[in-house]
Formats: structure tokens, C-alpha cells, sequence
């Protein structure tokens, strides 16, 4: 009799054994790795916290899946996703004050392919600016100018700079910001621009020159335009966005494009071995959406989508003609050497 018990048992214990394993093996992608349409999606950014939570909340809102945001510096965040590759954390991945970062991260092996289908007809340069990457790495999701901040109370608009060699007019001296190139990428651009239409030995004699027109030359992007929202400085270098979001504060600052200046996409990847890459998906598609375009517009960015209209004076067709072609393989392969030699080369 125990024997029959004892094999009674161990026969409902092997079916319930069995039953569990195949409910984990089931096939229905909620495994580790494999994601679903409800499981939550991790998006990495640069970008203000306040813009990426509200993108965060709109994807919630339209399609109840949870985005956790995760924000630090690009550089602080292209670490953690190579100290990740093992075993990574996050799906998506955007920002990073333009494309160059994302360029550089190809080789890196943190980010895969996929292009969202509203932008699979784009060409890869479209008027001078790279709009995606040719392999299908990135896709841009808005616009970044690289220009001219002024204090509109110190500067009017006529005696604003137009060119980039405006700024080494002697009215200028002691007046302008701009961010340091051996920091900040917004700088390192600028150089690497300057120095592909004009040669390296050209630029370094431009930008010493420009160096002594300086008051400062502040580690951070931002910092020159706000110096001129301060009354700090009357000509500030930056991104658009920057000057017009202080114009929108009632601060006196505007922006001038430059004649031929770099005008970049700010792209969106997914993440090498994502763990919801479906969800990624999802998300960069919505990226694209009418939806979120109009929360980048309303923080003063320029939208990608023609569909929505920019806060600003500036949109895709306005600055088209302002664009310079950016060598993009030349950057990449001179950015870090550039960037030391700054360091060196300039007192």
C-alpha cells in the first residue's frame, strides 16, 4: 500500500513538474530577453529630464506601457551601455546633442538596426544633413543649428554677426562665449566644421584668433548662451534650441543662423540585445508620431515631421539652404585627435 501511495505521489509531483516547465517555455516572449507589448521599456537620454518624462507620460498615455527613464550625461551613458553589453538594460537610446556620439557607437556594438517605417523612404542626406544612418543604425528625430546667441538689449539685429568670421570683427573683443572643443561636443563641432572647408592649419590660426576675442570659454554647451541672457556676454555660440528657450522666458536673447553652418539630426537607436526591443521599436516609431514632434516642438526643437509646426522661426525648409555637408567619416576619424589637440594648440 505505501508503495502505491509513495508512486501515486511521485507521479502527481513529475505532472505538475512538467506542467511548470512548460509554462515556461511556452513561446509567449515574456522571457528574459525577449520583451512584450506590456512589459515595461528603459529609454536612456541625455536630453532635459522634464522633455524625456513627458515623452515618457505621452507613450503612456497612448498606449499603457510603462517608460522608465534613465538620465545622465552621453558620455556617462555610452559607458554604461559598454559596461552593459553582457547584459544589457536598456531598449532605446536618444539624444546626445546630435549625431556624432551615435556615429561612434556603431563600431561599439551597443546599438542595432531598425529604421521605423514613417522613415524608411527618407534619403540619408537630404539638403546637406545627414538624416539617418546609411546602415540603418539611427534615425534623426529632430533638428539641432549650430549659431549665434546675442543679448538683444546689447546687440542689435543688424550689427549681429551673420558669418562665422564676423565674430573676429575687433567690436567683438572681449564680448563673445563660446563652449570649450577639449569638452564640450557642441564646441568640437564647430571646430571640425571650420576645419573641413577652410583645412587644419587655417582653422587653428581662426580659432586662436577667436580664443582672443573670448571673455570665457565655459566647459558646458549651454553655459555661453546663458551668459548672454545675463548680460555676461553680447555673442554666444550654441544650439538653437538654447537661445529660444530663454526668448521664451521673456529673456532678451534671439538667434542668428550663420551663412553655411552644421545643422545635425538628434537621432534615436535601439540597443544592441535590448531586453524589449519590440517595445523599442514602439517607441522610436512613436518618436516619429505627430505626438511626440509636438512636445519636442513645444520645448523649442525643431521637428523632423512636417506635420507639426516649430515654436520657432526655424524649420527644415528655412535652414536647408544654411546647411554645410559635413564629411561625417572626416569626424569621426579626427573628433578625439581634434579635441587633444585643443588642449595644446590653443592659449
Amino acid at each position: 500500500m505505501k508503495r502505491i501511495v509513495l508512486a501515486l505521489f511521485s507521479l502527481v509531483f513529475l505532472v505538475g513538474f512538467l506542467a511548470a516547465c512548460a509554462g515556461e517555455s511556452s513561446g509567449d516572449g515574456k522571457g528574459k530577453g525577449k520583451g512584450d507589448s506590456s512589459d515595461p521599456i528603459t529609454l536612456y537620454s541625455p536630453e532635459t529630464p522634464d522633455l524625456t518624462k513627458e515623452l515618457a507620460a505621452k507613450f503612456e498615455e497612448l498606449y499603457g506601457q510603462k517608460v522608465n527613464v534613465h538620465y545622465a550625461g552621453t558620455n556617462v551613458l555610452v559607458n554604461q551601455m559598454m559596461a552593459e553589453k553582457g547584459n544589457p538594460q536598456a531598449d532605446v537610446w536618444y539624444g546626445g546633442g546630435g549625431l556624432l556620439p551615435f556615429e561612434s557607437a556603431v563600431d561599439k556594438g551597443i546599438i542595432t538596426k531598425y529604421i521605423p517605417e514613417s522613415a524608411e523612404d527618407w534619403e540619408v542626406v537630404e539638403n546637406g544633413i545627414k538624416m539617418k544612418h546609411q546602415d540603418g543604425y539611427y534615425v534623426g528625430t529632430e533638428l539641432f543649428v549650430l549659431g549665434f546667441a546675442y543679448n538683444t538689449d546689447l546687440v542689435t539685429e543688424e550689427e549681429a554677426p551673420k558669418t562665422w568670421e564676423d565674430l573676429l570683427d575687433p567690436k567683438w573683443e572681449g564680448k563673445i562665449q563660446f563652449p570649450n572643443p577639449a569638452a564640450s561636443g557642441t564646441a568640437t563641432l564647430m571646430v571640425l566644421s571650420h576645419m573641413m572647408q577652410y583645412g587644419e592649419e587655417a582653422g587653428w590660426e581662426y580659432f586662436q584668433k577667436l580664443a582672443d576675442q573670448s571673455n570665457s570659454i565655459p566647459d558646458s554647451g549651454s553655459a555661453p548662451t546663458k551668459a548672454v541672457a545675463m548680460g555676461e556676454a553680447h555673442i554666444a555660440v550654441g544650439f538653437d534650441f538654447m537661445a529660444y528657450e530663454h526668448k521664451a522666458k521673456g529673456e532678451t536673447v534671439d538667434f542668428v543662423v550663420p551663412d553655411k553652418t552644421p545643422i545635425l539630426v538628434n537621432p534615436a537607436t535601439l540597443v544592441e540585445g535590448a531586453p524589449n526591443p519590440e517595445g523599442g521599436k514602439k517607441f522610436m516609431d512613436f518618436m516619429l508620431g505627430k505626438e511626440a514632434q509636438q512636445i519636442l516642438a513645444n520645448w523649442y526643437h525643431i521637428p523632423i515631421n512636417k506635420e507639426v509646426e516649430s515654436k520657432t522661426p526655424l524649420n527644415i525648409d528655412s535652414i536647408k539652404e544654411n546647411a554645410v555637408d559635413l564629411d561625417i567619416d572626416w569626424v569621426n576619424e579626427n573628433y578625439d585627435r581634434i579635441r587633444n589637440e585643443w588642449k595644446s594648440k590653443i592659449n
